[in-house]
């Protein structure tokens, strides 16, 4: 069975990027016969459920012009003892922005190129509170990373 990771570095069960996240998994769920999502907190996922990763979804609210700290421990984290392992694993993101949310973008844009990751999406920037078309976008974001898991697309 395929496996989906959704990693969220926002409040658990509260917050902007949980709402996101969770609606990401509900659109994967809903696309899911043959894919298991896996809707992590940053902090207590690691090297293990990235490795059993066959795709990611990166949930992020932006901290100071820059992912969330709980996502960027994720990261220094799983770098070394991911290098060789995760070449090619397809990824996309979304990012909760209370600024212009370029800079959390291009963060991790760049730190997935080290590792490295695919980019199979445009990342969705959502500024503030995300509205019902925003979560719907979520929502249709995780339908297509499970979709393409599915079909074999990446």
């Amino acid at each position: 069975m395929k496996c989906l990771l959704i990693l969220h570095a926002g409040e658990s069960g509260a917050g902007h990027a949980f709402a996101l996240a969770q609606a990401a998994a509900e659109g994967a769920q809903a696309e899911a016969g043959g894919v298991q999502v896996c809707l992590w907190p940053a902090l207590q996922a690691g090297v293990d459920e990235l490795l059993a990763a066959d795709a990611l979804l990166f949930v992020t609210p932006e901290k100071f012009g820059y992912m969330a700290g709980a996502l960027k421990d994720f990261f220094d984290r799983t770098f070394y003892p991911a290098q060789g392992k995760v070449a090619g694993l397809p990824y996309a993101l979304i990012v909760v922005a209370g600024n212009d949310g370029l800079g959390a973008i291009g963060a991790v844009e760049r730190i997935a190129r080290g590792y490295p990751f695919k980019p199979v999406a445009e990342p969705l920037l959502v500024r503030g509170a995300p509205t019902p078309v925003e979560l719907a976008q979520a929502r249709e974001l995780g339908e297509a990373l499970a979709s393409g898991l599915l079909l074999g697309i990446f």
